[in-house]
């Protein structure tokens, strides 16, 4: 089989396609050939070895896949031969066949299709976790999403909007914005031209923002965290900007707020039952046409190079997916 192997850490060019021999299914484990394989901001980092997960060299990046099963190991009867599967592996998903957890695995009906399925786990997976899990957002509360134009930002504002909310979309330029409003936003501002935190308010008569979504990370963190609502949470979802910010503790005294981590991947460890119902959630509403997973651009395998500078360079809406 043909897989996309991170050889030594380094960046999207010192990737490699190679050929390997087919995984076995051990036990408790299917083996998926993989139809798509979607990457996230992370990928570029994980290659780098700058992310909390440092995979052992060599190794596919990728975390998220749509397949179908083509064969099990001993002790797995939840999934079988044929089956249309999405799941997530932390890493190891750009390869046309993964020996996966059979427990890490999701049926999909027939008509979701493999690209959009691939790329729900993640984005829509820590979205729903964050909104659902730790802020509990309440219908008609006002979110304020920051990157939203990136999977995750795309994946809060529509999940968002289900769940009743007033979504402000938080972008980097009026492209992004309109994109984001399209997909349901309410509103948007356009960081690089206005101040974050007084537009915040302003779009909020004063009040502040119920609920903050933030991938993003560096300067906006705390210039958002500033429009906050009296008793609002701000959700901690990553530092795609590259800088995590230190944020003044006197601001959460003042506004009787939390600060939420979400650590999504922790989650699925500990909580598998609850990231299993998270995630049949999210294939029914995506089934449904509720949820877009929005596919940017489709790459082989040999193209991941470009997929991923693309993504590092912040110029990506929704999800870009790999053809093993």
């Amino acid at each position: 089989m043909k897989a996309l192997l991170c050889t030594r850490l380094g960046g999207p060019d010192d990737l490699e396609v190679a050929d390997l021999s087919d995984p076995p299914a051990g036990s408790g484990e299917a083996v998926v050939k993989v139809h798509a394989a979607a990457l996230n901001f992370f990928d570029t980092l994980i290659i780098a070895g700058k992310y909390q997960t440092k995979p052992t060299l060599p190794f596919s990046p990728a975390a998220e896949l749509a397949g179908v099963v083509e064969g099990v190991g001993p002790g797995v009867i939840s999934v079988k031969p044929g089956d249309r599967v999405l799941g997530y592996v932390g890493y190891g998903a750009a390869r046309q066949r993964v020996a996966i957890k059979a427990e890490l695995l999701i049926a999909i009906p027939e008509k979701l299709d493999f690209d959009h399925a691939a790329g729900l786990c993640v984005t829509y997976g820590t979205t729903l976790h964050a909104l659902k899990d730790r802020a509990r957002l309440k219908s008609g509360e006002t979110l304020a999403v920051l990157g939203a134009s990136g999977g995750t930002g795309l994946a809060a504002i529509e999940i968002g909007k289900l769940m009743g909310a007033r979504v402000i979309a938080c972008a980097s330029s009026a492209e992004k914005i309109m994109f984001a409003k399209k997909h349901g936003a309410d509103d948007g501002i356009d960081y690089s031209t206005e101040d974050l935190k007084e537009a915040l308010r302003q779009k909020t008569g004063g009040k502040g923002i119920d609920v903050i979504y933030d991938p993003v990370g560096g300067t906006y963190s705390e210039a958002a965290l500033r429009s906050i609502a009296w008793q609002g949470r701000f959700l901690v979802v990553g530092f795609a900007a590259g800088e995590i910010p230190k944020i003044p503790l006197n601001l959460m005294l003042l506004k009787g707020c939390d600060v939420l981590g979400v650590f999504w991947g922790s989650f699925v460890q500990r909580d598998l039952e609850g990231h299993r119902a998270n995630t049949r959630q999210l294939v029914d509403w995506c089934a449904a046409g509720k949820l877009s997973s929005h596919v940017h651009a489709v790459y082989p395998l040999e193209g991941a190079a470009v997929a991923l500078k693309e993504i590092a360079a912040r110029q990506v809406m929704g999800k870009i997916i790999l053809h093993p």
